[in-house]
């Protein structure tokens, strides 16, 4: 299964910092956020990678290259500025994707979710990850009942991650366009599954978020180091 990161946004909440910076090359942990993402894929077993284009977005194959030194395989989307959105810039990238279904992740997400087991997860027009919603998103986005994801009910926020059919974009148009609707209209149809992750995630949207992940890596760290000088 291929893997797309959406990188391409603009980042809005983040200035000044992705003034300079597109937003995925943001650093936590002394390493951009769109190289944990790249790291956590390629160990599930996603080595073939695509990246989307947007603001400043020359700049993240320059950093990345062609994914070699990680164990993948990066082929880019470019959309040139503005985006095309969420699902315009899927939509843009199906030749990239191919015929099967795709994971797609969020690019300024951070997450101890275990995408591997999507691999063989399967889908009729898409899969969607949720999670407990944070508190800057108490409405949440989708209900979900007996693995399916519904429009009534208790709703849960998108975590980001979700694995589509390209059928799901059967008679869009190339240009900008979100993917919302499309996602809308498979689940009042009932063929869109889903699952809540309870474990750790994070929405780095804003300069706050990204320092309390830079913090949480930065603790990772350390007690990776106080393990190591404990005596045998």
């Amino acid at each position: 299964m291929k893997a797309m990161i959406l990188a391409a946004g603009r980042g809005e909440r983040l200035r000044p910092l992705t003034d300079h910076t597109p937003k995925p090359l943001l650093a936590a942990g002394g390493r951009p956020l769109i190289e944990h993402l790249v790291e956590s894929l390629v160990n599930e077993g996603f080595h073939e990678l695509v990246i989307n284009l947007g603001h400043l977005g020359q700049k993240i194959p320059e950093r990345l290259g062609d994914g070699s030194r990680f164990g993948a395989r990066i082929a880019y989307s470019p959309e040139g500025w503005p985006a095309l959105e969420t699902g315009g810039g899927i939509f843009h990238a199906l030749p990239l994707l191919g015929p099967d279904p795709f994971l797609v992740v969020n690019g300024d997400i951070a997450v101890d979710f275990p995408f591997g087991r999507l691999i063989q997860q399967p889908v009729d027009q898409a899969h969607l990850v949720l999670v407990p919603n944070p508190p800057h998103h108490e409405a949440g986005d989708f209900p979900l009942s007996d693995g399916l994801v519904t429009n009534e009910g208790q709703r849960h926020t998108f975590a980001g991650i979700g694995v589509y059919r390209p059928e799901l974009f059967d008679g869009c148009q190339p240009g900008a366009f979100p993917l919302a609707p499309l996602l809308r209209r498979a689940i009042a149809a009932g063929r869109v599954s889903g699952e809540l992750h309870q474990g750790f995630w994070m929405d780095i949207g804003t300069v706050e978020r990204l320092r309390a992940f830079d913090a949480r890596l930065a603790g990772r760290q350390a007690g990776h180091r106080s393990e190591q000088s404990l005596p045998a």
